[in-house]
This record gives C-alpha cells, sequence and structure tokens, in this order.
C-alpha cells in the first residue's frame, strides 16, 4: 500500500464511510481537497475540511467511484474484498485484507 504523507488512511485500504455506510477501496489520495468550490457546495452537505486529505473510493457493490473526505470515512471492520469492476484496474492482487497496488515499473 502507498502512504500520503499527511493522510490517515491509505491506498489499497478497505474504508467504510460513516455518513451513508458504504465500504470501499482507496485508489488514490489527494493531500486537500482538489475538486471545484462549486462541487463542494453541492456534494459536500456535512462541510468537512478542506485542508485535510481527500480519497477516491471504488464503491464496494457498485459501478461508480466517490470523492470523499477523511472526516467522513473510517477502518471498515469488514475486510473481505471489494466487487468493482475497476478494481483490476488499479490493483494486482488482495491480501491480507488490503489490496496490493498495480506495479506499473
Amino acid at each position: 500500500m502507498v502512504k500520503i504523507a499527511n493522510a490517515a488512511f491509505k491506498i489499497g485500504q478497505i474504508i467504510h464511510h460513516k455518513l451513508f455506510d458504504y465500504r470501499g477501496v482507496i485508489i488514490d489520495i489527494d493531500p486537500i481537497f482538489m475538486l471545484t468550490d462549486e462541487w463542494y457546495d453541492v456534494m459536500a452537505t456535512s462541510k468537512p475540511p478542506k485542508n485535510k486529505a481527500w480519497y477516491h473510493v471504488l464503491v464496494d457493490n457498485a459501478l461508480h467511484q466517490t470523492y470523499v473526505s477523511e472526516k467522513n470515512i473510517e477502518n471498515s471492520l469488514d475486510n473481505t474484498e471489494i466487487n468493482h469492476p475497476e478494481v483490476e484496474l488499479y490493483f494486482d492482487e488482495y491480501k491480507n485484507g488490503e489490496y496490493i497496488i498495480k506495479n506499473y515499473c
């Protein structure tokens, strides 16, 4: 897994969204909010901090990705594999409850 300095979670980690009760796997991390103010005003209804890490997440049993504030996620108690069609685009394998990021070298 890849760790970003100020992020509490890692790429490949399975998380649980505290507000919307879904699981997912982190595929990328922004050290701070990187989308538009318009997106934030419409989508980030709980108004989480913009100066903390934000995560790109593949949602379990869905076809979409989400962009989630660190404030709204926690470690998932269920570490079974994520069911998402894009998992194989980002990860080589699933091992010990975590995904191993693809090695493109």
